[in-house]
């Protein structure tokens, strides 16, 4: 067995550890078909999660373009539903860092939009508007947006429910040569059925390298649909709502800026 590590907090909400440990579970089970490694699952309990310990190292580009291919793969792995949570668990499911996560609906939708609309955006945001960070002006806007989604999402619309990280900055993408070559390893998700385009989305929040290898290796394996570059907002929002709803502060006028954007 490899080293481990013990990811824990006091008083955590319920089931939060046991739906991490699952969902890293559910993506693992991916890496058969070709997915990327995931960090292993040693066991957990309701305040804390025990995991593999990954030696880091920096990444390459060969290894990016791997991983990119590798995250297609895991997509194309998929979910009953769009807000489908990670098989065998049936609790609350949570977004949002260890110390300030918050529940992240879950559901049976068949379609992207309104999965976006009723399981992310409006939830996020009356939040916000519930902590006093958001106004109800952002549900307006929020609003405005849901109405032009049809349009907003063009073709990738109908695409099916993807098996999705969740969470997929370059914070949760560990990258280690502890087997040889460099790889990347998955940890932290808020692993759920989703659209692909989600994760590709949180790559480029704050800063990714290689994330051009990374998207070359992914089209590789799985074209993604015209105009994806245009949705990356669109994808981001439910993010950066979170972050107005945890830190407020600039991500206010910085959502409000991306509803705006979508908009014009």
């Amino acid at each position: 067995m490899a080293l481990e590590y013990r990811k824990s907090r006091a008083h955590a909400p319920k089931g939060f550890f046991e739906c991490e440990g699952k969902g890293l579970e559910w993506l693992g089970e991916a890496t058969a078909q070709g997915g990327p490694r995931v960090v292993k699952v040693y066991g957990w309990g309701d305040d804390h999660l025990d995991i593999e310990r990954v030696q880091a190292c920096s990444p390459t580009p060969q290894a990016a373009r791997r991983f990119g291919a590798a995250l297609a793969h895991m997509h194309d792995t998929g979910a009953a539903y769009f807000g489908s949570a990670p098989d065998g668990y049936d609790g609350t499911c949570y977004f949002g860092p260890l110390q300030d996560p918050v529940p992240m609906d879950t559901g049976a939708w068949t379609d992207p939009a309104t999965y976006l609309a009723e399981g992310r955006l409006r939830p996020m945001v009356q939040l916000g508007i519930e902590r006093g960070t958001l106004r109800d002006m952002d549900m307006d806007l929020t609003n405005e947006v849901i109405d032009a989604l049809p349009e907003l999402l063009g073709r990738a619309g109908a695409d099916r429910p993807a098996r999705v990280h969740g969470d997929l900055w370059s914070g949760n993408v560990m990258w280690t040569a502890d087997r040889g070559d460099v790889e990347a390893v998955l940890i932290d998700p808020a692993a759920h059925g989703g659209h692909r385009e989600e994760d590709l989305a949180m790559l480029h929040l704050f800063g990714m390298s290689y994330l051009s290898e990374i998207t070359d290796g992914y089209q590789s394996v799985h074209p993604l649909k015209a105009g994806y570059e245009e949705r990356t907002t669109l994808w981001q929002l439910y993010p950066i709502a979170g972050h107005c709803v945890f830190f407020g502060g600039g991500y206010v006028s910085e959502y409000r800026q991306m509803c705006r954007s979508l908009l014009s």
